[in-house]
């Protein structure tokens, strides 16, 4: 699921989560939407480009949870971890499709800013599950923060906001 504003704006674009924009497309297909003011005013200003990255990918909502075992996203890139749900059903291929459908939608429109949903095998940028389905937490970043970083796209979580809204004063669209 993508959503794109317009494209000839001269603000940052920000990549964002859809399920932060209250989308129902998390794996159990419930809406958690950020109910932020800075959201409403990045919204109003055209600023926020959402995606879904599993769904990018061709993953159905709802489908079944997923967590990465082997390592983190960058692993699953390099081919040593891989992105399985808890029947053990490999969907490493559609979380990478996904994470390529983000990336070029950053490429098309310049978007050097992304946020993403804390804790995600896919958004995930600081913390992720460690592939038990325990809800175990392990430092690193799901596939698609891994391939934006490696990028150059700078990553936040709902968890920092105000970081985000830091930077985007400090460095304005070029």
């Amino acid at each position: 699921m993508i959503a794109a504003s317009d494209e000839g704006s001269t603000v940052d674009k920000i990549l964002i989560s859809s399920c932060l924009l209250g989308e129902p497309v998390r794996y159990d297909g419930t809406p958690r939407g950020l109910d932020q003011p800075l959201l409403r005013q990045w919204h109003a200003e055209g600023r926020l480009i959402g995606i879904c990255p599993e769904m990018a990918g061709g993953l159905p909502c709802p489908r079944p949870a997923a967590e990465i075992q082997g390592g983190q996203g960058a692993a699953v890139w390099r081919g040593t971890a891989r992105v399985l749900t808890r029947d053990g059903g490999d969907v490493s291929a559609a979380f990478m499709a996904g994470a390529q459908q983000a990336l070029s939608l950053c490429q098309r429109l310049g978007i050097r800013f992304a946020l993403l949903k804390a804790r995600s095998p896919s958004c995930g940028g600081q913390h992720n599950y460690d592939g038990s389905f325990s809800g175990t937490l392990v430092t690193g970043s799901g596939v698609t923060a891994a391939l934006l970083r490696q990028q150059g796209i700078r990553c936040f979580d709902e968890q920092q906001l105000a970081q985000l809204a830091a930077l985007l004063d400090r460095n304005p669209a070029r």
